[in-house]
């Protein structure tokens, strides 16, 4: 575990989020950095895409969670 300095209006732009998506702060920025870096590595893939392949190499089936 490390200790990222972030801008003061980003942070809270985290913190807000957070709260929308029921994460923790630190969880928040941890999931745009993984997304961030998915999308520098694979340009050509879409951001659906790419949440899509997370969901299949984590094996949840989102068809399932369509219809809960």
């Amino acid at each position: 575990m490390g200790i990222v300095k972030i801008d003061e209006d980003l942070h809270e732009e985290a913190r807000r989020a957070s709260t929308v998506m029921c994460r923790s702060i630190n969880a928040q920025a941890e999931y745009w950095m993984k997304i961030g870096m998915l999308a520098e590595a694979n340009p050509s893939l879409s951001f659906n895409e790419i949440v899509k392949l997370q969901f299949a190499a984590a094996q949840v089936r989102v068809a399932d969670l369509a219809l809960a």
